[in-house]
């Protein structure tokens, strides 16, 4: 036999297969920008609310014309409202929900970062937290008019109170969400108790802070109206109150329209905040 005969046909070799590139989906929102829907949606609103208006779809009573809005408006930045400048109005308020906001978060932020961490902590804590969180101010609103008098104490407290409980259940969250793989890894290493809690636990708690902060305030600015029903003189929700009283809707749309600019300017700050404090927030 010879060698030609003796050799087998080897099977030919199939070509690689060229690998397929397969295009990632986005998830949720993925970085999109959200801020055009929003003008967008904006725009859309004042539009319709021009038209109903316009049209006389409901009286003008109930729903004043966005032109007079802008001029009640300009005429209470001139002339003032119940013996006030508008100026004065609004620092009343502002002065108001700056207090509360730093008290609250003075005592909430250690105290949640306590009940995340101590279990003593959280059973006391958690109960009372959680029987006074759900109850809306007004309900309590007579205790504080009763405890602490007609003047800013009582005002203060009341924001406080409202303010107090997203932020100390926020600052809980985040410490209760952290990964124990991170605290075992830096107690591995020798850390001491006060380096894992600067180093792992605060860092970690501080994106859920961040936004018990930005909850609070616009729970905050919602519940300003009822506090300034504490025998006020100056503050927004004063100037909407007493403008009810005389069916001056217009003056309740600016009045309206004040507190929504300043809750968004706040809101937007502490964006601009969360950007900067935990710009890793969403991307791991």
């Amino acid at each position: 036999m010879t060698d030609a005969a003796r050799t087998t046909t080897a099977p030919l070799a199939e070509p690689a297969a060229r690998p397929r590139t397969v295009a990632l989906r986005p998830f949720g929102l993925d970085g999109a920008r959200t801020g055009p829907i929003s003008a967008v949606t904006g725009i859309l609103l004042i539009a319709v609310w021009f038209l109903v208006s316009h049209y006389r779809l409901v009286t003008p009573l109930f729903l004043p014309a966005p032109g007079e809005v802008v001029a009640q408006f300009l005429a209470i930045l001139e002339d003032g409202y119940a013996g006030a400048t508008l100026g004065e109005h609004v620092s009343a308020s502002l002065l108001r929900i700056l207090a509360a906001a730093l008290i609250a978060a003075s005592l909430g932020i250690p105290l949640g970062l306590a009940m995340g961490l101590n279990r003593w902590a959280k059973g006391v804590l958690d109960t009372p937290i959680e029987f006074y969180w759900p109850l809306p101010p007004l309900a309590y609103l007579p205790l504080m008019i009763i405890w602490l008098g007609i003047g800013e104490v009582s005002k203060i407290a009341l924001l406080t109170l409202a303010m107090f409980a997203p932020i100390c259940l926020s600052a809980q969250a985040g410490v209760r969400s952290l990964p124990i793989e991170r605290v075992n890894a830096a107690l591995s290493l020798g850390a001491t108790r006060w380096q894992l809690f600067r180093a792992i636990v605060l860092p970690s708690a501080l994106p859920e802070i961040l936004t018990g902060l930005r909850i609070a305030i616009g729970v905050g600015w919602s519940t300003l109206v009822a506090a300034e029903l504490i025998a006020a003189t100056r503050g927004i929700g004063f100037m909407i109150m007493s403008a009810s009283h005389f069916l001056a809707t217009d003056v309740v749309f600016v009045g309206i329209g004040i507190i929504a600019a300043w809750a968004f300017a706040f809101s937007y700050g502490m964006r601009l905040l969360e950007s900067w404090l935990v710009p890793w927030k969403g991307k791991t």
